[in-house]
């Protein structure tokens, strides 16, 4: 029985480490996919405003 506990303990606190760190990377990975695709919508955005692409159908 002592076994059985201290091998439930050991697999506990292995999976909060994990997904402490996989918590981690997945949000800088989604923090920088987030800066990329800002950037690109505001290059996207000035090369539209300095080719002199009409914003309105008026």
């Amino acid at each position: 029985m002592k076994t059985v506990v201290l091998l439930k303990e050991i697999y506990e606190e292995g999976f909060k480490n994990l997904s402490n760190l996989i918590l981690k990377y997945s949000l800088k990975a989604f923090t920088w996919f987030t800066v990329i695709i800002f950037i690109l919508v505001l290059y996207a955005f000035m090369h539209r405003l300095f080719s002199g692409f009409s914003f309105s159908n008026i």
